[in-house]
């Protein structure tokens, strides 16, 4: 099974990542946690790029690209070899975040995303994505509060950057039957039951 986490930066998804994962294992499934961009000695090398702060001439184009690419790579080195020896497969973040961030972010048309999505990912769509829903004014508040790492390069970008970025998730979260939102201000652990909930609510209409 392919499991993917969106959201805006903050949201709290690489936290719940973890505690599916955990409680995958716990029930006896064979798991592996993809992070993205990255995942691969390629992707990771592209991950450094992307986000290196240093790199403020980078155009749009060229970021939905290297995103991309890094995509490509992890798809088909790590992500189609895992699913076809039949881990669970959970991923932070995957193509939807290229309509999200570059589609709704910065404003690249969303034919030429969908095409450059569809070529670099194939037919290896997830089978669910959980999309950890916040408002912008939390995620600042959260930005703030974070008090260690440095921030990266998309994560400096100004609120209206992000406020559209949120409009792509809800709007991802209408158009596709896989997306479920859940509210991302609810403690860690509700939030955790609700993805369980709607885990075994998927497992039980697949028969899995």
């Amino acid at each position: 099974m392919f499991i993917t986490f969106e959201g805006i930066d903050f949201c709290g998804k690489t936290t719940q990542v973890k505690l599916l994962n955990d409680y995958l294992i716990a029930h006896g499934k064979t798991t592996k946690i993809i992070r993205e961009p990255g995942g691969t000695e390629i992707s990771e090398k592209i991950r450094d790029i992307l986000l290196d702060k240093k790199n403020n001439k980078m155009t749009m184009e060229t970021e939905f690209l290297l995103f991309s690419a890094s995509r490509a790579q992890l798809i088909r080195e790590k992500i189609r070899p895992y699913l076809e020896n039949g881990f669970f497969v959970i991923s932070d973040r995957l193509h939807d975040s290229s309509v999200a961030y570059q589609g709704f972010g910065r404003g690249i048309p969303l034919d030429q995303i969908m095409s450059v999505n569809n070529f670099a990912i194939g037919s290896t769509l997830p089978d669910l994505t959980f999309f950890i829903d916040i408002p912008v004014e939390e995620a600042e508040r959260r930005k703030k509060n974070n008090g260690a790492p440095e921030l990266d390069r998309i994560e400096v970008a100004k609120r209206e950057f992000f406020e559209n970025v949120r409009k792509g998730f809800l709007y991802l979260s209408e158009k596709e039957k896989r997306f479920r939102r859940i509210n991302g201000l609810l403690s860690v652990e509700n939030i955790h039951e609700l993805i369980l909930e709607e885990l075994k609510k998927y497992e039980k209409d697949k028969c899995i």
